[in-house]
This record gives structure tokens, C-alpha cells and sequence, in this order.
């Protein structure tokens, strides 16, 4: 296996246009979709729906609209005109053929209802995740400090901190307003901050709520756009047997590195070498490179961490086509028992192979009893073990 590039979305962008009418591409702001799309689909005509001149073209009469541009027609923050899906739907459903449209948007519960309603079943999704590791070309060290947005990236490390607090600026007080989502800003810049302090560890809606002096419902409203803002990941804990005293509660994450250190004050990579979330950061950096990796790979696959309540845990489990796979990570030295979560998983679960992912060692090892340890730099490099995908 190789590493992961945009060429990889590329790829999958144009297996989706010859199975849909339409796609759409989501993630976070910034993340790189406008990019993709445009080289992506050279010849297309593109249009911003936030800007007032595009988005005036398409709202003024939409079915004249796309029966005058029936095809190629990109739509970037397509959640700005809701009213384009409905027409979408009649467009698609009266002419012929696949990859005519692509919808972008960063917003995605009101994006993603909007196409429930209106286009399942006629639409290819794709989400587009910050630059991975494996794209940077390194050994990861300075993606995992300062994240994978490219417009951080592209600054001098002295302009990056001012870059994550204009990011986060912008997105609290201006875009929740324009995907018409009445937050209190101060409440979600407070919330994102309080989640950098639990980064990794089950979400407890009640603590944070009795914290800000808010209600739970409301704290979990908050999460929720957090998460559909693609900021937030809330990794599901996983049932195989409802006999078994399993945690219910999801573990939340920061999804980027970068702005989990921002919002956890951090300021420079010596910092993060004593940070007592260190260990957390990493285990969040690592699972989104999974997540990246793993979905470009394999059709629905399937993620999740496994914990009993009486403390037994393992980081992450999922299923890419071959059955579960459970993964222990470790950011540094580990022993005896930092392997015991991980055999009861295993043993749990009914799973022969288990892994573990560290940056303590430099290559591939057998740890015995079915175990198989990793170095950080085979996930970089995308080097995955082919007994993960079918």
C-alpha cells in the first residue's frame, strides 16, 4: 500500500460521478474541497452560493437555472440556497445520465437533511478530510502539532496560532449564522475549549453542562453542530453482546490535532513534549488517520472503540471488509499490562489478531498471543497489514 494523497479522493470523486447524478463533497471549512473540485473537474462551471452574486443566480428561479446548466455544474456551500435540492431532484429525475452535478458544504446537518429529503438515492457521498499525515510526505511529527488545514500549513509557524483563532472566529460567529443556526458564540468558543481538556475520553454532556450553567439538551445540540461542522468526532462505543456490561457513551475528539492544540494552549511543538494530554493527542491523531486511510480503501466501513464499565478498553476497533480489528495505541514505552485491554477484546470479541500502534519501536513486531505491534511510521506511510481489507 502507498500513501494517501488528494489523488486518492480524485479517484474516488470520479468512481462516485459514474455511479451518481450527483455528489456531494463535505467536510470542514477550509479542509481543501473547493481545491479538489476545481482541479478535479476542469471545464465545470463553479459556483459559490456565498457569494451573493451566485447565490442571487440560483435562488431567483432554480428549475430555470439547471434546465439552462444541466450538467457540470459545481455548487460549493450548496446549504446557503436550500431551495437548489427540491429543483435538484426534478433536474435530475427528468434528464439522463451520471456526474452531472457536485455539491460542497461544510455545514452538514442542514446540507445533509436537505439531501435526505430531496436527492436520496441520487447522490454519492464524499467527505474530505484535512491533509493527512501520509500527504505531508514527513514522519508525521509536524502534522501531528499542527494539523492538517492547509491554510495553517502554508503560514510561517509564527502566523499559525493567529490562523486557528480567526478559524474558529469565523466559523462560531459567522458560519453557524449563515447556515441558520442561532448559537451563542461565546458558549460554543467555550464548549470547543472545555473539549480540548477531554479530548479522548467519554463525553459526560451533564459535566460540561453543569460547567458552562446550561442545560444538557443544550450542551448536546451544541456537540452535535460541533460535529456537524466536522470539528468534533464522537466515536461510538461498540455492542457485540448485550449480555455484557459495556460503556454506552461515546468518546469525543478534537478531529484535528492542530486546533486541539490551540484550543488546549498550546503554542510551540516543544510544549506538547509535556503536555499531560500528549497522550490523548495522539491517540486522536492516530485515529483519524484510520479513518482517512481506511475509508479511501474500503466501501462502509465500520468504526468504533470497545470498553467494558469495569474499565477494560481498546482505543479503536473497526471493520474494513475482514471482521473486526482492534487497535491499542500507545504514544510512547508499554508493558505487560498495557496489552491486557487489548487481549480482552480479543479474547471478548472472538478475534485471533489484535494490533498495536506506537511510536516506541521502529518496525513491525509479534508481541505473541495474536498480537502485532506497529510503528507510527508504517501508518504515515500507509502501510497498512492487508489482512485489514478484504
Amino acid at each position: 500500500m502507498k500513501r494517501v494523497t488528494r489523488s486518492d479522493y480524485r479517484t474516488r470523486l470520479r468512481e462516485l460521478l459514474r455511479a451518481f447524478p450527483a455528489v456531494m463533497i463535505s467536510g470542514s471549512r477550509q479542509c481543501g474541497k473547493t481545491t479538489l473540485a476545481s482541479m478535479s473537474l476542469r471545464g465545470w462551471k463553479q459556483l459559490d452560493l456565498e457569494r451573493r452574486a451566485d447565490a442571487a443566480l440560483v435562488a431567483a428561479d432554480p428549475d430555470a437555472f439547471l434546465a439552462a446548466n444541466p450538467r457540470k455544474v459545481v455548487f460549493d456551500e450548496a446549504q446557503m440556497v436550500p431551495e437548489l435540492f427540491p429543483a435538484l431532484r426534478s433536474a435530475i429525475d427528468k434528464g439522463k445520465g451520471n456526474g452531472r452535478f457536485v455539491l460542497l458544504g461544510s455545514i452538514h446537518p442542514r446540507l445533509l437533511r436537505s439531501v435526505g429529503e430531496s436527492l436520496a438515492g441520487r447522490v454519492g457521498f464524499l467527505e474530505l478530510t484535512p491533509l493527512g499525515c501520509g500527504e505531508l510526505g514527513d514522519d508525521g511529527d509536524a502534522r501531528w502539532f499542527w494539523g492538517g488545514y492547509p491554510g495553517a500549513l502554508s503560514r510561517k509557524t509564527s502566523d499559525r496560532i493567529d490562523w486557528f483563532d480567526a478559524y474558529v472566529t469565523t466559523f462560531v460567529e459567522r458560519d453557524l449564522a449563515n447556515a441558520g443556526l442561532k448559537l451563542s458564540p461565546q458558549r460554543l468558543r467555550t464548549l470547543l475549549h472545555m473539549l480540548s481538556h477531554v479530548h479522548g475520553n467519554l463525553l459526560n454532556a451533564s459535566d460540561l453542562a453543569r460547567s458552562i450553567g446550561v442545560s444538557v439538551p443544550t450542551i448536546q445540540n451544541d456537540i452535535d453542530v460541533l460535529e456537524g461542522g466536522f470539528l468534533v468526532r464522537k466515536l461510538a462505543p461498540h455492542f457485540a453482546n448485550i449480555q455484557k456490561r459495556l460503556t454506552k457513551s461515546p468518546k469525543v475528539y478534537l478531529r484535528d490535532s492542530g486546533l486541539l492544540h490551540f484550543l488546549g494552549g498550546l503554542r510551540k511543538p516543544s510544549e506538547l513534549t509535556t503536555w499531560n494530554g500528549r497522550g490523548r493527542s495522539f491517540e486522536g491523531l492516530v485515529i483519524e488517520e484510520l479513518i482517512q486511510q481506511i475509508s479511501l480503501r474500503s466501501k462502509r466501513p465500520y468504526f468504533s472503540f470497545w470498553r467494558t464499565q469495569a474499565g477494560a478498553e481498546v482505543d479503536f476497533l473497526f471493520d474494513a471488509g475482514s471482521g473486526l480489528v482492534p487497535v491499542e495505541i500507545k504514544v510512547g514505552s508499554f508493558d505487560r499490562h498495557g496489552l491486557e485491554g487489548l487481549r480482552h477484546c480479543m479474547q471478548d470479541l472472538g478475534r485471533k489478531r489484535g494490533y498495536l500502534i506506537t511510536r516506541a519501536i521502529d518496525e513491525e513486531t509479534d508481541a505473541g498471543n495474536g498480537i502485532t505491534v506497529l510503528p507510527w511510521t508504517s501508518i504515515v506511510s500507509g502501510d497498512l497489514p492487508k489482512a485489514w481489507f478484504r
